[in-house]
């Protein structure tokens, strides 16, 4: 299960959230841009520090500011899909999925590349820099290398926002495959309903700061 339960103010815009998700499978939160959405993530994968709350994933406290617990990102276990892919440029995609796993100690990983290499369908990408792939590709690629960090949680803020609707179409099912594959629970922010009722399970929506549906199904 994932608890999230934060308080922040960012100058004269508070969010005070509070919603819980299963431990498997893809939660959407649906809102309109600037509802909070991105920043409720950011708090959930230790960029953003909320000024009270808690953050746990499976009963792993992130974050738990009665017991004054506040992991730094790289001991959250989070992935995170960006909606830029936020890929590195002077480096091959096989040197872009590598940096995800070295990252994490071996005894930690269980996603192997191979398997995201195949599940994916990159294999034909792999000896390419960034620069010579298209949107989707780049995407795809920045999934990758967000689940070879062996996760216990991906967050995807609006993955497909900058994509057209045939890119779109392109990374929807790799997307859809992600959470049954490695039994891994899933964070997408979107304000795209078409998106959400193609992807996720179960949805919160999210208004000015404020979780304003705790948790639905699609």
């Amino acid at each position: 299960m994932i608890t999230v339960q934060v308080e922040k103010k960012l100058d004269a815009f508070m969010i005070q959230a509070g919603f819980q998700a299963p431990a498997k499978g893809v939660t959407a939160l649906f809102g309109p841009s600037g509802a909070g959405k991105t920043s409720i993530i950011n708090m959930v994968a230790g960029l953003l520090r909320p000024d009270g709350g808690l953050i746990q994933v499976n009963g792993r406290p992130l974050f738990d500011s009665q017991n004054g617990i506040d992991l730094p990102p790289e001991q959250r276990r989070v992935g995170y899909v960006f909606q830029d892919g936020r890929l590195f440029p002077h480096l091959s995609v096989r040197a872009n999925l590598a940096y995800g796993m070295r990252l994490v100690p071996k005894e930690r990983r269980y996603v192997e590349l191979e398997r995201v290499v195949a599940l994916l369908g990159i294999a034909h990408l792999l000896e390419r820099r960034p620069a010579t792939l298209s949107g989707g590709e780049k995407q795809r690629v920045a999934i990758g290398r967000a689940l070879l960090t062996s996760p216990s949680l991906l967050l995807m803020d609006e993955p497909l926002a900058s994509l057209d609707a045939l890119r779109k179409a392109e990374v929807l099912p790799f997307i859809r495959r992600l959470a049954d594959a490695f039994s891994l629970p899933i964070l997408y922010v979107s304000h795209d309903w078409e998106e959400i009722e193609a992807l996720a399970a179960n949805w919160v929506v999210v208004e000015a700061g404020r979780v304003v549906t705790p948790m639905g199904s699609v």
